[in-house]
């Protein structure tokens, strides 16, 4: 028998919400040319929480499933996707997603601060899917 914490997981699925409401909102406002300093810091946290969110939940799916483990945040997306979590689409999403952790909390002061990142209007279906996947995937398992 497993031992899944359900209540840190459906926190954080439901903080991938509030994230998804801030990354529109961060288009919107980029998109009327309210590009200041303020939106590119904000857009750099939502990135940060963004990963720390979905390796929290994927590191609480390794520890509840007992899968070996991960020796790097996209080791962590990897192997969840390895037990068929999510799909090939979401996996490179994700991906790309926490391969910014390094630029964004060691490389900060080299962070282009003049751009919108690309990332930001992709994540709020990304957040969806992984959401729905998560969920579909603790079901399986628990059969």
């Amino acid at each position: 028998m497993y031992f899944i914490n359900h209540e840190q997981i459906d926190q954080r699925i439901q903080f991938l919400e509030v994230l998804a409401a801030t990354c529109k909102k961060l288009e919107e406002q980029w998109a009327l040319g309210e590009g200041d300093l303020v939106l590119h810091m904000a857009q750099e946290r939502v990135l940060h929480l963004a990963i720390e969110t979905v390796t929290d939940v994927g590191s609480l799916l390794i520890d509840a499933f007992i899968l070996r483990d991960a020796s790097s945040y996209e080791d962590i997306v990897e192997i969840v996707h390895g037990e068929g979590a999510y799909s090939e689409a979401l996996t490179a999403t994700l991906l790309e997603l926490v391969k910014l952790r390094k630029p964004l909390v060691q490389e900060y002061v080299n962070w282009d601060r003049e751009l919108f990142h690309p990332l930001i209007p992709k994540l709020p279906a990304a957040f969806e899917e992984f959401a729905a996947s998560v969920k579909a995937f603790i079901k399986k398992e628990m059969e």
